[in-house]
């Protein structure tokens, strides 16, 4: 019985550790400051996110079936997005380009409408006034219309039960993401807003920015 019961809790750690290998869960999310920034820079403006070196590029995406092959149940249907433009290395070059200025522009052609948004981020010595030399928080304010999920250098930082700012926060509200805890000259950041059109089950209206900034606290 014993050499059964060990057998049992042996097999059952090793399966434990191979899954935890294969599926990798999300980073944890570090919750914003409450506090009043220290400094704000509007992406909305073409000096703002000029300031990083952004280069936004936007794309329609597209619902597909999922084969019965691949999601093993012939009795219910299921379906992927696509493109799938989470990972930091998704090429993105054949998108179409977009000045910050033009992230207000309202897209999509209404219903269930899905986008997604996308371009790189390096944080600059200096922001007018605002001196990087010392470490700051950094954190990604984005209010789509009218839901988001924010996905940072290929992650989106979540835990079940917790609050968690990259994932969908209601409709309309913001998303309030923390860059780094300690973001210097160089440091790149990897953005992909996933926009959605909704309410989901009700959906009216098209997707736009209605705010996109870059937080500062110290």
């Amino acid at each position: 019985m014993r050499k059964a019961i060990a057998g049992a809790i042996t097999l059952t750690t090793l399966t434990v550790a191979t899954l935890s290998i294969a599926q990798t869960p999300p980073p944890a999310p570090v919750m914003p400051p409450s506090l009043p920034a220290a400094h704000v820079v509007n992406l909305m403006t073409n000096e703002g996110s000029g300031a990083f070196g952004v280069q936004w590029r936007v794309a329609d995406v597209r619902i597909i079936e999922v084969p019965a092959a691949i999601n093993k149940d012939r009795y219910k249907t299921t379906y992927q997005i696509e493109p799938r433009a989470m990972p930091t290395d998704f090429d993105d070059s054949q998108w179409e380009r977009i000045e910050g200025k033009d992230l207000g522009v309202r897209r999509s052609g209404g219903h269930t409408a899905f986008m997604w948004f996308r371009g790189l981020l390096t944080m600059p010595a200096r922001i007018g006034d605002f001196d990087l030399s010392k470490p700051a928080v950094a954190v990604l304010n984005v209010l789509v219309d009218d839901y988001a999920e924010v996905w940072i250098n290929g992650q989106m930082p979540r835990r079940s039960g917790y609050p968690s700012p990259a994932t969908i926060q209601g409709l309309n509200m913001p998303n309030r993401v923390v860059l780094g805890t300690e973001v210097k000259p160089g440091d790149r950041f990897q953005l992909a807003v996933f926009a959605i059109n909704g309410p989901m089950s009700d959906p009216f209206g098209s997707i736009w920015f209605r705010q996109a900034m870059v937080e500062f606290f110290r």
